[in-house]
């Protein structure tokens, strides 16, 4: 068995909505000149942020909690956490250099937030009590609907 701390994985959540959090505010501020846009990615940044702190508080609760997983689930995570999309030259929130136009910002966000629900989906095997882990998931759901949603628009 591969020893993967529910806690570590936690923690990842933590910075992936604190990544988003910001990535939705300087998506706001570039396009600022879009209204529309502009506020989706307001709204998804307030998301990001009431994430944040639901991920805040299940972290807390999980303290020193070292659980062993199947091998299968700890490769899964690892795999999430280090995948190209993730860290790599690749990544979901890119410089912002990068995003030149709607599409792009809408396509780097829809792309964030498939990623993210994969994670969040793998999460949610580790805890115990997942109800709040449940909510966070069925927004981020919400949140590719309404990016799918704009994207159809343009």
């Amino acid at each position: 068995m591969a020893k993967f701390s529910t806690r570590e994985a936690i923690e990842m959540a933590v910075q992936t909505e604190r990544l988003g959090y910001q990535f939705y505010n300087e998506m706001a501020e570039k396009f600022k000149d879009h209204e529309g846009l502009s506020d989706l990615f307001r709204r998804l940044a307030l998301k990001e942020k009431s994430h944040e702190a639901v991920f805040t508080r299940l972290r807390d609760q999980a303290a020193g909690q070292d659980v062993e997983q199947p091998d299968e689930v700890a490769h899964y995570m690892r795999a999430m956490v280090e995948s190209e999309f993730f860290i790599g030259k690749e990544k979901s929130l890119p410089s912002m250099d990068k995003v030149k136009t709607l599409g792009d910002a809408v396509d780097y966000a829809m792309g964030f937030e498939k990623e993210t629900l994969l994670f969040f989906v793998g999460l949610r095997s580790m805890l115990a009590d997942g109800d709040s882990l449940d909510a966070v998931i069925n927004e981020e759901r919400s949140h590719i609907a309404w990016l799918s949603e704009f994207k159809g628009k343009l």
